[in-house]
C-alpha cells in the first residue's frame, strides 16, 4: 500500500485493487448515487433504509453546512465506491459519550453495494478510508461508533488497528466505541513510519 498526499489530490494504491481517491460529496448532484448505496439492504447498520431521495439531499446539505463534519465519495481508480464521513467527536456523535483527546478524528464509511463482490475489497477501502484520514498531521487517533451487532465491521476495525475501549449508549442504537492511534494503524497495515 503506498499512500501519498492528502484528501483527493493523490490517493492510496493497494496492490490488486487500484487507486483510491477521496472528493467532497456534492449533496445535490451525488444525491441519487447516494441514495441507492444507503438505502440498501446491506446498508442496514447506516439507518438510512426509508430515506427518500430528498431526505438524503436534506442530511447531505446539512452535513455540508456543518462545521465539524464532512462527507465524501471515495473513488476507485476514479469511479465512485464507498461513502466516507469525519467528523469532529467533541463536537458532533459523541458529545458527552466520551472524553475526546486533542487529535481525535470521528469517522464512518459506507462500502457501496455491488453484484460482483471483490474479495478484500471492504478491508481495502477501511484500509484506504483510515490512510486518508492519517495523512493530515493534526490527526492522533481516529474513533468510531459502530453498532454493537455489526460484528463485520468490528472484524475489519480490528484488522485496521481498531481496539474496543467501551460499550455507550446513543439515541440511534447500542454501539462499541473503538479507536485507533496512528501508531496501530501503521503496525496492523505494515505502513511505513
Amino acid at each position: 500500500m503506498s499512500t501519498t498526499g492528502t484528501t483527493g489530490t493523490t490517493g492510496t494504491t493497494v496492490p490488486g485493487i487500484g487507486t483510491f481517491t477521496v472528493r467532497a460529496l456534492d449533496p445535490l448532484s451525488d444525491a441519487e448515487l447516494v441514495h441507492g448505496w444507503v438505502t440498501h439492504p446491506k446498508a442496514s447498520f447506516w439507518l438510512m433504509q426509508d430515506h427518500k431521495l430528498e431526505d438524503v439531499e436534506r442530511d447531505y446539505m446539512a452535513i455540508a453546512a456543518h462545521p465539524h463534519h464532512d462527507a465524501f465519495i471515495g473513488l476507485l481508480d476514479g469511479e465512485p465506491a464507498f461513502l466516507m464521513e469525519r467528523y469532529d467527536p467533541a463536537h458532533v456523535e459523541l458529545v458527552g459519550l466520551y472524553d475526546p483527546l486533542p487529535g481525535d478524528v470521528g469517522m464512518h464509511f459506507l462500502v457501496a453495494p455491488t453484484d460482483t463482490p471483490v474479495h478484500g475489497f471492504t478491508r481495502a477501502v477501511i484500509t484506504a478510508v483510515m490512510a486518508e484520514l492519517f495523512a493530515d498531521p493534526a490527526t492522533r487517533r481516529v474513533v468510531v461508533e459502530p453498532d454493537v451487532r455489526n460484528t463485520a465491521v468490528h472484524a475489519l476495525n480490528e484488522a485496521v488497528g481498531f481496539v474496543p475501549v467501551d460499550k455507550i449508549t446513543k439515541p440511534e442504537k447500542e454501539a462499541l466505541l473503538s479507536v485507533c492511534t496512528r501508531e496501530a494503524f501503521e503496525a496492523a497495515v505494515g505502513a511505513p513510519r
